[in-house]
């Protein structure tokens, strides 16, 4: 279980997010919801070690736990970004091997074996060798989901999975949630999207802006 305690983060002097609590147990879905301004985002980057935080405490498994000071081997969480961040100038095979062979020393072949069985499971045979630039929106989404995959994490985090996708491709985003969750994945989602939240969490977490009373579970 991932446990976050009184979380605090400032930026430039403005206080983000203030004494926040969160419970993620293991194999759940949590999704984090609000408005924007309300510290989604921040609360996810800190969460994934992309932020450090001003005061409070990360445990994993009751153990204190600092997603900033991890070593290369250490896989514990996943990020897919609401940009995807893939790398333009390689493939899609490429972007998903890249860190497997660069951090946990895989070799080639392995890393694409792995890697041909992640674009298999979300319908991506065949995109092997196009690039970033010749995909859509949704194809771009799955390789960034099947790119952090790749790399075995504990907890997967997306950053507003579905707000540049139409409905579609939205239902078919929940749908490899939903089946990740089945195979035991704990999974963070941050989103706008209550209607969304609502269909696939286990739990959630409201934030809204902290003139506005700040968090609250």
């Amino acid at each position: 279980m991932l446990e976050l305690k009184k979380i605090t983060k400032s930026f430039a002097g403005k206080k983000i997010l203030n004494q926040v609590d969160l419970k993620v147990k293991d194999g759940s879905i949590m999704c984090i919801v609000g408005q924007s301004g309300g510290g989604k985002t921040t609360l996810l980057r800190c969460i994934s070690g992309l932020e450090h935080i001003d005061s409070g405490e990360i445990l994993l498994d009751g153990k204190h736990f600092d997603p900033t000071d991890l070593t290369p081997a250490d896989t514990i969480m996943g990020v897919v970004f609401q940009d995807y961040n893939l790398f333009p100038h390689l493939t899609v095979l490429q972007n998903i091997t890249l860190a497997p062979q660069l951090v946990l020393k895989k070799d080639q072949t392995t890393a694409e074996i792995q890697a041909k069985d992640l674009l298999q499971k979300l319908a991506l045979t065949g995109k092997e060798k196009l690039y970033p630039w010749q995909l859509s929106g949704g194809q771009k989404q799955r390789v960034a989901i099947a790119r952090a995959l790749a790399m075995h994490p504990k907890i997967l985090c997306y950053d507003e999975p579905t707000s540049a996708l139409d409905p579609g491709l939205r239902d078919t985003v929940k749908e490899i949630i939903l089946k990740l969750k089945a195979q035991k994945m704990t999974q963070i989602i941050v989103t706008h999207d209550l209607d969304f939240a609502n269909e696939i969490a286990d739990d959630m977490l409201k934030v809204k802006p902290l003139n506005q009373k700040g968090s609250e579970a």
